[in-house]
Order: C-alpha cells, then structure tokens, then sequence
C-alpha cells in the first residue's frame, strides 16, 4: 500500500493502492523521476473525476482540501513492503 499525506502539515490522509498511484502519476505533472508529491486543485479534481478517479482517492483529495481550493499530496510506499 501506499500512504498518502498532506504536504504542508505533514497529516495522514490514508492508504492508496498502487493502482490509484499509478493514476496520479498518468495523469499530473511530475517534476522529475523521484517526484513524490502533486499539486491539486479544485478544477483537476473534478477532471480526474471525469478521468475515472476512484471513490477512495477522491474522498482523501477531497479530505485534505476541506475548504481550501487546492492542495500539495505527497505519497511514499510502505516500509514494511519494500
């Protein structure tokens, strides 16, 4: 699995499946290969919506922007899988 935090405060968001990974990485920018976090906002919300995204990333994007118009993510894999 792979875990999923706000970047500014550093909060636990939830765990994602590398599935759902892989979905942010084909569809946001990275600035390079060791790239692990992303910047969303309202409008890219609703097009992964349009995109497929699935219910369990939505509800932890949606999670961390609560009232915020956008939001920095960061992810890391597990440890314990590695």
């Amino acid at each position: 699995m792979v875990k999923l935090y706000d970047k500014l405060t550093d909060r636990y968001l939830g765990e994602i499946t590398e599935e759902e990974l892989q979905f942010l990485i084909d569809n946001l920018e990275e600035e390079s290969l060791t790239d692990v976090d992303y910047y969303i906002n309202e409008t890219m919300v609703n097009s992964l919506k349009e995109k497929g995204m699935s219910e369990n990333l939505t509800r932890l994007i949606e999670s961390a922007m609560g009232d915020k118009e956008e939001v920095e993510i960061r992810h890391e894999r597990d440890a314990s899988e590695e």
